[in-house]
């Protein structure tokens, strides 16, 4: 099946990933971005000016449109699930920023309303495609190193107190802290890599910032398949990131990517091949300027490919629920102190 006209995009919300969007959107030759929403007028005007589209402060309105196919949503993760399910009963596919919402059961009103409508859901979940990420997934999946004995991901972050002075940064309504915002890429990856985990044991704190969540968490999994796990997520690493990468460890080698943005080998040994030395930093690898890394445009050319093909997208809405459930779980083990099982109902 052939789509001759591009698929037209609005985007509600034009905030810090929001660019990302844009420039992906304009550099797919089958995609249109048309209209642009955000509830500050002057932000709404210049994002609209920068990318060629039409500014709206009410997303509503814009909704109106019978000419707009996809809506991709960048506003506080609070706002996700609400805003996707108006999206969906105006009969346009859905692009959702991670976390896909901050609770699995707003998650499952979002993905029904999306199944009601009879629209896709597609979260962005970029890292994935990275090719660092590739090639890992096809090496633990190939089962070249055997059985997934131990995995880790970490988060070494740093963010200023001022980030967390913006209304809606840090808030459990809005946002979450270093586990459900900074650190949810890392852990997606941790259990995309080696699968659904059992249960978890968590500590979280609030260490170093005036806010409502936490800035620092820690936590150990049991996986469904026997192997162990640790996370490690935090934005108190004074005064910059300094590291956000995700290990592998199984019976017959040990994997691990790191980078800005899980873009880059970190260790690479394999029983029977000759060990991979650290990538160069050249011009096919130079690290992201930011962690949003480079994969944004890959995730909205899959969304396409879906909507033209009517199959799901690779990260749709019940897969990006997976690392939500997970951080879920954390939360409640740290507020009750208990070992807590994974729902990924």
């Amino acid at each position: 099946m052939t789509h001759a006209e591009p698929l037209r995009f609005g985007i509600i919300g034009c905030g810090r990933v929001a660019p990302r969007h844009a420039e992906s959107i304009n550099q797919l030759a089958n995609a249109e971005l048309v209209a642009i929403a955000d509830v500050i007028e002057s932000r709404a005007q210049n994002f609209a000016d920068t990318y060629g589209a039409i500014p709206y402060t009410d997303y509503q309105e814009m909704l109106k449109r019978d000419d707009i196919d996809i809506i991709n949503i960048c506003t506080p993760s609070g706002l996700h699930s609400p805003m996707g399910i108006e999206v969906a009963r105006a009969g346009k596919h859905i692009i959702v920023e991670k976390p896909i919402a901050l609770s699995t059961a707003d998650a499952n009103a979002l993905i029904n309303a999306a199944d009601e409508a009879g629209v896709k859901l597609c979260v962005i979940l970029q890292n994935r495609y990275n090719p660092p990420m590739q090639e890992i997934y096809d090496v633990v999946n190939s089962g070249k190193i055997g059985r997934i004995l131990l995995g880790n991901a970490t988060v070494r972050w740093y963010r200023p107190q001022s980030y967390y002075e913006d209304g809606w940064h840090g808030t459990w309504a809005m946002d979450g802290g270093a586990l459900m915002n900074q650190s949810i890429h890392h852990i997606d990856a941790l259990q995309w890599l080696i699968g659904e985990v059992e249960s978890v044991f968590a500590f979280t704190g609030t260490q170093n910032h005036v806010m409502e969540a936490e800035d620092t968490g820690v936590a150990v999994l049991r996986f469904k398949n026997g192997a162990l796990g640790n996370v490690e997520g935090s934005t108190v690493t004074y005064p910059q990131n300094l590291e956000g990468s995700v290990a592998i460890f199984g019976e017959k080698g040990s994997l691990k990517v790191g980078g800005t943005a899980l873009n880059r080998r970190v260790i690479w040994k394999i029983d029977g091949e000759l060990e991979l030395e650290k990538e160069r930093i050249t011009a096919d690898v130079v690290d992201p300027p930011s962690v949003y890394g480079n994969s944004h445009k890959l995730v909205i050319a899959d969304m396409i490919d879906a909507v033209i093909n009517d199959r799901e997208p690779k990260t749709h809405g019940r897969e990006g629920k997976k690392s939500l459930a997970l951080v879920e779980a954390m939360y409640e083990s740290a507020l009750t102190g208990q070992v807590i099982g994974v729902n990924y109902d």
